[in-house]
């Protein structure tokens, strides 16, 4: 075993090689729709990796996928990697002269709502891997006024995709991330073995699958549990000057029960200037609304906090009583007085809040920028001393797009998922740090900003900080023994069993193709 483990890690060259016989492969799937039109799927939204596949292909079913893994299986060399809608920030969805399966392609393959154990059960929906969850959220709430409880910012991303890495946003520290939401899986594995998995069935492949890098099988549908979609979401942004204050009520509020607090909690940094991209202009909510500087205090640092909330509510919820709610949870908040916003808005209006982010980004021709964003989980024993460092010096000027940084509760991360975040408290920080590079000579090149994101990481090794990277990266074999830690020999343990010659995801450069085919009975 150890010596098969010895040729399973990432070495020099985790992708496929160029064989004689690959293209009498990809000849050999007739009837499936493939291209060699490849330019889009050698590159992401990240901007900085890219990688030409052999070819893209379109599968209509599991059963495509399955016929293409077996394919890549029977050869010495190809790799195969699921492309949901090209979000991933280092080429993680890559496969270098490898088959790219647009996972786009199945979005409408399987729409079904049901309830766990009959009619009285959780609500759930069948939803295929390949779909956005914006047109999840469109199709929950016109068709039964439900939604999934657990979302993230962005909905342009795929299910499959964010549930193989976590899928994180305001509702985690109440519900979970995405994976703690989701009850039954359908997953090809490397083996090309279509599974269907849940916490009874196949547990140890749906255990592995979430958050599992897309590296143990590609999750083809999902169960996604559902609740009562509110009419409408108050929504609130308040402004702190001190960190300890922003950080201790951001605390109190995700530690409250639900139906005692907001049901949205997540927060930002923000640079303490006039600059419209970093500055006092990105926080007021609606265009009519303005950031009155004058009301900060004189000692004010270089950059502020600001803590988003957000309070669900139906059209029969009488608007006294929700202003007395409101006033309630706000009341106990030590932000800088006066220095407050909110808006009504319908509950669609917000979750879709960075679609138009998205379409303002594309008029201004940004869209397309390379994206060197970071994102990373702090330990709330590390996050006051990272703030010093990294918020108040590193990135004072602010990184051209929002510095996300709120609290998390680690009991509602399941470990026996593949996800790492920090362990030494049950409080953790997400910090997200999402760069939008304009062209030069305007800014700095991108290749600059990610040596900025490598020193912040290395910063956070010195000094002993207690953090895992979200949507991790790593160029060596010791840094993703690190981030696993003891997880590490699980890790490949379940590697070994679901994709033993290590065909999947390679752009994530953890394993390196074993070249040898795979027997398939």
């Amino acid at each position: 075993m150890i010596a098969y483990l010895e040729h399973f890690v990432h070495g020099n060259d985790a992708e496929s090689r160029q064989d004689d016989t690959d293209g009498d492969v990809v000849s050999s799937l007739d009837g499936l729709e493939i291209t060699t039109a490849t330019a889009s799927a050698g590159k992401d939204f990240g901007g900085t990796k890219f990688s030409k596949p052999l070819a893209v292909i379109r599968p209509s079913s599991a059963v495509d996928i399955a016929r293409a893994v077996r394919a890549a299986a029977a050869t010495a060399n190809l790799t195969v990697a699921a492309r949901g809608n090209g979000h991933s920030i280092n080429g993680q969805a890559m496969a270098h002269r490898g088959l790219v399966l647009d996972m786009r392609a199945m979005e409408n393959h399987c729409f079904r709502f049901g309830a766990e154990n009959g009619s009285g059960g959780l609500r759930y929906v069948d939803v295929p891997g390949g779909a956005l969850w914006e047109d999840v959220l469109k199709r929950c709430v016109s068709q039964f006024g439900l939604a999934p409880r657990s979302w993230t910012d962005y909905l342009g991303l795929t299910v499959g995709g964010t549930l193989s890495n976590g899928g994180v946003s305001g509702q985690a520290f109440r519900y979970g991330p995405q994976t703690a939401n989701v009850t039954e899986m359908e997953v090809v594995t490397g083996r090309g073995e279509t599974v269907i998995c849940s916490e009874k069935q196949n547990s140890e492949l749906f255990f592995a699958a979430l958050g599992g890098l897309g590296q143990f099988g590609i999750i083809t549908r999902a169960r996604v549990l559902l609740q009562q979609a509110p009419d409408m979401v108050r929504w609130i942004r308040v402004v702190y000057s001190e960190f300890e204050a922003y950080t201790r009520d951001a605390e109190w509020l995700v530690s409250l029960r639900e139906g005692e607090g907001f049901d949205y909690v997540e927060g930002f940094v923000f640079v303490n200037s006039d600059d419209p991209c970093n500055g006092w202009p990105t926080v007021p909510i609606h265009p009519n609304q303005r950031f009155d500087p004058v009301r900060l205090p004189s000692n004010a640092g270089p950059v502020l906090y600001c803590l988003e909330l957000a309070l669900h509510y139906r059209h029969s919820h009488h608007p006294s009583t929700l202003d007395m709610e409101v006033e309630k949870l706000v009341g106990r908040l030590r932000f800088v007085e006066g220095v407050k916003f909110e808006v009504d808005v319908s509950y669609m209006e917000f979750l879709l809040r960075v679609k138009r982010v998205e379409e303002e980004a594309k008029v201004k021709g940004i869209w397309d920028a390379p994206h060197p964003w970071l994102n990373m989980f702090i330990s709330k024993s590390n996050i006051a001393e990272f703030d010093r460092e990294v918020f108040k010096k590193i990135i004072k000027n602010g990184v051209g797009g929002p510095i996300l940084v709120y609290p998390l509760l680690r009991s509602k991360w399941d470990s026996r998922h593949s996800v790492m975040v920090p362990e030494s408290s049950n409080i953790f920080y997400i910090v997200a740090l999402l760069r939008f590079v304009p062209a030069a000579p305007k800014g700095p090149h991108a290749e600059i900003l990610v040596a900025q994101n490598n020193a912040i990481i290395q910063l956070c090794y010195n000094r002993g900080f207690d953090f895992k990277l979200y949507l991790p990266h790593y160029n060596s074999q010791e840094n993703w023994m690190r981030h696993f830690g003891d997880k590490w020999t699980r890790f490949i343990d379940r590697k070994a069993n679901f994709d033993p010659l290590a065909l999947l995801a390679p752009g994530q450069k953890i394993f390196s193709r074993i070249p040898q085919p795979l027997s398939i009975t």
